[in-house]
């Protein structure tokens, strides 16, 4: 019997002594000073960005020539560099005496609900996401003056609320997650911070030592390494003063309620062992809503690259990859739309999974299904294409995290049976509340306007994409991305409080991003006036990296004579 060595806490006490000596440092910094620091940013992450993209394909064991080597290139590059211009943008309108929010920004809708336009924001923004556009919905009940007094109050006379320090517990498969997790804690917050690397993705922490090095510095932010232990131990140290963590319900109901033979009488009970603010980002089974409509033949090609690249996008190890799709039994093109996506996902390069218990989590979503199809030669691709909605199948109940994809076909002759059908068994169903996406042709909607409203206004997600993965809320920086608010630490589902939300908004109930139906040039030839090509995302767009690493230094550099070298590969891909 080998005893396990006992955690050597000399490093986590230091780390949390240097922090909580310059918490106060921190706040009290200029937001001139501020901004510089963010500034400064991009060109360290441009910098170090082949090394980190490097060192991320060999972990995930993808080859230097692969197309998936486009992946890093968004979601950890790009990604990273739209968060710091998009709360730099912000902080430099209040360093000059503007609100964060333009007045025309702000919209009442007919049942009074407050909404807030936050993307496009720049020129560039309309010219390299053309059609692109995004709205941050605010609960309801709060005012359109008090929602535009609440942007960024804490640097306009407000003061931050609770700063100190702050455990940010980072993520394991995108690492951009932690990052922008720091930026929240930091910026939104007003904590320093110690940042508590995942095994998975620990090789990353280096990078961001160096990234972030003006801030390490100067007390006001640590890495540290290791396992649960860590993690618990920080969480319950006296000198943390709250918590941000991403992963799973069962984590954070052991740093919550303890892993013990008392927890769930804790849980009951509502007496928690930690007694600290704690926000969470979960995760949940995200559904893809496809609404019947009259679609050409090159549309159902098209949305079925979309849904795939939804599931497939790292190897399907994503908190918001598509979990279910939802379509209508009476829809002539069902099967078709099947089909082509059953296609893709055959045809795209294969690829290793490399999470922790994911072909553990795929043979669990696949036992006793029906109409199991194994898409590739290690079985990491499912397609589990006849879903019955009423069978409580583990597919249903529990997050794949892995590239299985469930099918489950709803009554609904017509778009507006359908919509209402889908929502509430998106609803009341699928657990978490995250995000969802929803795919509708212009005419279809155009018909059903009213229909489609009270679906976006129905649907309990706190992300949500229109014609494209609800991911996209994720990386425009100005979008909040967390849970649809209202769960609880005995309830936690997808968890609590948003990250990113560059504009500081204040009762953020959901954000929505939406992009055109089709890609220019069909686009325009359906009624869709925009240029917007195949996005990058895509797992079947070829330019791909050359796009996105075109796109990134722009973001580094502005220079305008990079415009046309961006989008010729983008028209390409």
């Amino acid at each position: 019997m080998t005893t396990q060595a006992a955690l050597d806490t000399t490093a986590l006490d230091t780390a949390l002594d240097v922090l909580h000596a310059n918490a106060a440092s921190w706040v009290a910094l200029s937001l001139e000073a501020k901004v510089a620091l963010l500034e400064a940013l991009p060109k360290k992450i441009l910098n170090f960005a082949p090394e980190m993209v490097a060192a991320a394909d060999r972990a995930k064991g993808i080859a230097s020539t692969s197309s998936w080597v486009a992946e890093d290139w968004l979601t950890g590059v790009w990604a990273f560099i739209q968060g710091v211009n998009s709360h730099a943008l912000v902080l430099k309108r209040l360093l000059a005496g503007q609100a964060p929010i333009e007045a025309d920004a702000v919209h009442i809708r007919p049942d009074g609900q407050i909404v807030v336009d936050v993307f496009p924001v720049t020129v560039y923004d309309r010219l390299l996401l053309n059609g692109y556009k995004a709205q941050v919905w605010i609960e309801p009940g709060v005012s359109a003056e008090q929602t535009r007094q609440d942007a960024a109050r804490m640097y306009r006379g407000a003061g931050y609320d609770r700063p100190g320090v702050a455990l940010v517990l980072g993520a394991g498969n995108v690492g951009t997650i932690t990052t922008l997790d720091i930026l929240d804690q930091l910026l939104a917050q007003g904590n320093v911070c110690v940042v508590k690397m995942n095994p998975v993705n620990d090789y990353l922490g280096p990078f961001y030592e160096k990234i972030f090095n003006d801030f390490v510095s100067r007390g006001w932010l640590r890495f540290v390494y290791g396992g649960a232990d860590v993690g618990g131990y920080l969480a319950h140290h006296p000198k943390v003063d709250s918590i941000h963590m991403t992963g799973s319900a069962a984590t954070y109901d052991a740093i919550v309620w303890g892993s013990d033979a008392e927890a769930a009488t804790r849980k009951a009970n509502n007496t928690p062992i930690l007694d600290k603010p704690i926000s969470a980002e979960l995760g949940g089974l995200s559904p893809v809503i496809v609404v019947p409509g009259e679609w050409s033949d090159a549309d159902v090609r098209f949305q079925a690259e979309h849904i795939a690249s939804s599931k497939l996008n790292n190897a399907g190890h994503n908190c918001i990859a598509t979990q279910v799709m939802i379509v209508s039994e009476d829809w002539e093109l069902t099967d078709q739309l099947i089909a082509e996506i059953r296609a893709v996902m055959r045809e795209v390069e294969p690829r290793r999974t490399y999470y922790p218990r994911s072909q553990e989590k795929t043979e669990q979503a696949c036992e006793g299904m029906r109409c199991t199809e194994f898409l590739s030669g290690d079985k990491s691709r499912v397609l589990i294409s006849d879903v019955d909605p009423h069978s409580g199948a583990s597919i249903l109940r529990d997050e794949v995290f892995a590239g299985a994809l469930g099918i489950v076909r709803l009554p609904g002759k017509t778009a507006r049976e359908f919509m209402r059908n889908a929502v509430d068994f998106a609803n009341a169903v699928l657990p978490g509340t995250l995000g969802a996406t929803i795919i509708i042709d212009p005419k279809t909607r155009k018909a059903n306007a009213a229909a489609f409203d009270d679906a976006i206004s129905g649907l309990r997600y706190g992300d949500i994409g229109v014609n494209v993965w609800s991911a996209m809320n994720f990386l425009l920086g100005y979008t909040p991305w967390g849970a649809f608010p209202g769960h609880t630490p005995q309830d936690i589902g997808s968890g609590t409080g948003v990250v990113h939300n560059a504009f500081l908004l204040l009762h953020v109930q959901k954000a929505i991003a939406e992009i055109p139906f089709r890609p220019s040039p069909r686009a325009i030839l359906g009624g869709e006036l925009t240029l917007s090509p195949k996005p990058v995302f895509f797992v079947t767009n070829k330019t791909a990296e050359t796009t996105i690493r075109r796109l990134v230094k722009f973001l580094v550099d502005g220079k305008p004579t990079a415009l046309p070298g961006i989008f010729a590969s983008a028209l390409r891909g």
